[in-house]
């Protein structure tokens, strides 16, 4: 049982360390990598907890977290790479620009 208490501490320290990268991460793909490490590393505690306290059926919530933490990294690198920040509706400066030009 100490095995997966120091396993637990670990994953806990990792995860600190995700939250300072998120924190002071030069770039925005460093905080979205570390966001990603550290949903990969509730899972383990998640996990490594499960194991510990005897009950299997917290597995199923660790499944259900890391599903969400997968389509919410893909769902910010897509925002990401389309730039599209802070848009107040559809095509904002498109409409602008036809105003403008009439």
């Amino acid at each position: 049982m100490s095995m997966f208490v120091v396993a637990a501490v670990a994953i806990l320290i990792s995860m600190a360390m995700a939250v300072a990268r998120a924190v002071l991460g030069p770039t925005v793909f460093d905080r979205i990598l570390a966001v990603n490490m550290f949903g990969t590393k509730s899972v383990l505690l998640v996990a490594a907890f499960a194991f510990l306290s005897g009950r299997p059926d917290v597995l199923d919530i660790a499944l259900l977290y890391s599903l969400l933490n997968f389509l919410g990294v893909v769902a910010a690198l897509r925002l990401v790479e389309r730039g599209e920040y802070f848009s107040d509706g559809p095509d904002v400066k498109g409409s602008a620009n036809k105003e403008e030009s009439t």
